[in-house]
C-alpha cells in the first residue's frame, strides 16, 4: 500500500490531537476529583459545625435549666414572712406545703417583698400553695398578656405598695423577663379586658381589693406592667430580688 506524503504528514497532528483531548479528559477527571474531595470536605465539616452547633445548644439549655431549678429550689428554702397574712391563709398555706407541685415560672417584686413560684391554675389549692397562671392567657416566657392571680391575705398583699415605675420579674427556662409597670388600678370582677392578649409582652398581676375587706372582696387590683428587657437566667442566680431588702414572700 502506498502512502501519500499527506497522510504521513497529517498523522502525527492526528495522534497530537488524540493525546491532546486524552490530556484533557485526564485533566477533566483530576478536577472532577479535586471537586469531589473538596465537598466530601465542606459536607464533614459542615456537620462537624452543626453537630458543635447542636452540643453548645445543649449545653446552653441544660445550664439554662440547671440555674433555673436552683433558682426554683432557693424559693423553697425561704423562710415566708407571714406578719402580713391573715391567719386563715397561713394555716392554709402550711396545710399545702406537703403537696406535689410544677413550677411554670418564679415571679420576683422586689418593692412589694414578694419572690414566690407561679403555677398553673387558679384553683384553691394553687392560690394557697403559691400564685397562679390565669387560664387563657399567655404562659410565662409567651409573647402576650401572662395573668397572674394571688390571694390578697396572703403572697399578694404586698402589691398595696406598688407604684408605677416599679419593676418586677418574670423567671421561665426562656430566661429573665424584667418588666416595669406602667398601670394600676381597681376594677370590677366583670372587667376582664384586663387580661386581653397584647402584641407586646407584658405581665398582669390580679387580686382581690381592697386588701383588709371582710368577707368576699367587691373589686378587684390591677397591676399592669410591660417587659424591658430579656436575660440569662444564670446570669441573675441568686440576685433576684435582693435589692428591694424586704422580707421575702416564698413558697
Amino acid at each position: 500500500m502506498r502512502v501519500g506524503k499527506s497522510d504521513m504528514t497529517n498523522a502525527p497532528l492526528r495522534a497530537g490531537g488524540r493525546l491532546t483531548r486524552a490530556s484533557a479528559r485526564a485533566r477533566r477527571a483530576r478536577a472532577l476529583r479535586a471537586c469531589e474531595y473538596a465537598l466530601w470536605i465542606l459536607g464533614v465539616a459542615c456537620l462537624g459545625v452543626y453537630a458543635l452547633a447542636c452540643a453548645q445548644a445543649s449545653w446552653t439549655q441544660a445550664r439554662e435549666r440547671e440555674a433555673f431549678l436552683r433558682a426554683l429550689a432557693e424559693i423553697e428554702r425561704l423562710e415566708v414572712d407571714h406578719s402580713e397574712w391573715s391567719s386563715e391563709r397561713i394555716r392554709q398555706f402550711a396545710d399545702s406545703r406537703g403537696a406535689p407541685h410544677e413550677a411554670l415560672a418564679r415571679l420576683d417584686v422586689p418593692a412589694a417583698g414578694i419572690r414566690v413560684m407561679v403555677l398553673a391554675g387558679t384553683d384553691e389549692w394553687t392560690l394557697n400553695r403559691g400564685v397562679g397562671h390565669i387560664e387563657g392567657t399567655a404562659l410565662p416566657g409567651e409573647t402576650g398578656n401572662v395573668g397572674i392571680a394571688g390571694h390578697r391575705d396572703g403572697f399578694f398583699r404586698g402589691l398595696r405598695h406598688l407604684e408605677v415605675g416599679d419593676v418586677l420579674q418574670l423567671s421561665t427556662l426562656e430566661g429573665v423577663g424584667t418588666y416595669e409597670v406602667i398601670e394600676i388600678r381597681v376594677v370590677d370582677p366583670s372587667d376582664v379586658e384586663v387580661l386581653a392578649a397584647t402584641e407586646e409582652p407584658s405581665v398582669t398581676l390580679v387580686t382581690c381589693y381592697p386588701f383588709y375587706f371582710v368577707g368576699d372582696a367587691p373589686k378587684r387590683f390591677i397591676v399592669r406592667a410591660r417587659q424591658s428587657r430579656v436575660e440569662a437566667w444564670s446570669s441573675h442566680l441568686g440576685s433576684l430580688g435582693e435589692a428591694s431588702g424586704a422580707a421575702p414572700a416564698g413558697i
